[in-house]
């Protein structure tokens, strides 16, 4: 297998390998920070569970702080499979984005319908997790903290403009490197052949010759 070759089939294999690992365990994200006016947003929040095997039931908990207020307040809650908000500023806004139909949640992501610029603040998650062993219950809790920022509309950063150019580049820096060597075994595989058939044509002639020096042999002994 030629080094090209090799070079396009390793995406293929870490997008599977990436594919088997999101189906077989629950994998940690941070949440996005830029949300548009007037448009939805997910506030996003993951918590794993380390032991598969271990039953156990979570809640979850969200606050909020606006970006001119000192203290966080309760905004919204999930257990049961039930949802509470409990800031009228949400009222109708909030919607449960999370693991459903069951009680061991691993997501607590929550929704924001027609997001407004007061909604620009800080937002804590909690989640409160209880392992169920045989013979005691273990608590676990985890905190995720989203700085979100409400913009007219959403921008590019740099980072993410280079990073598209750096994926053209590559993908042309591949097909050109790909030619380039299509084009090398055309070449070589062409010298090939007409070496291949120089050696034909000249052992050809000498087998002639040599069938014509016996034949006048064999003429001159008669």
């Amino acid at each position: 297998m030629s080094a090209v070759q090799e070079l396009l089939l390793l995406p293929l294999a870490l997008l599977a390998l990436q594919a088997s690992l999101c189906r077989g365990a629950c994998v940690e994200v941070d949440s996005n920070t830029e949300a548009v006016v007037n448009e939805g947003f997910k506030l996003g929040c993951i918590s794993c569970k380390k032991r598969g095997e271990v039953k156990a039931t979570a809640s979850v908990d969200w606050y909020f702080m606006a970006s001119d207020e000192t203290e966080e307040n309760p905004i919204y809650s999930y257990e049961n499979k039930r949802a509470y908000i409990h800031d009228p500023r949400f009222e109708g806004r909030l919607a449960w984005n999370g693991s459903k139909k069951t009680n061991d949640l691993q997501e607590g992501s929550i929704y924001i319908l027609n997001v407004t610029f007061n909604d620009t603040g800080t937002y804590r998650c909690i989640f409160t997790r209880i392992l169920e062993y045989s013979n005691f219950e273990h608590p676990a809790n985890s905190t995720k903290i989203i700085h979100m920022k409400v913009v007219p509309k959403l921008t590019r950063g740099l980072a993410s403009i280079l990073s598209e150019v750096m994926m053209y580049v590559t993908i042309i820096g591949l097909q050109v490197w790909l030619a380039i060597e299509m084009i090398y075994c055309y070449r070589k595989i062409s010298a090939a052949g007409e070496e291949a058939l120089r050696e034909s044509a000249a052992e050809y002639l000498a087998i002639a010759s040599e069938s014509k020096d016996n034949c006048a042999a064999v003429q001159e002994a008669e």
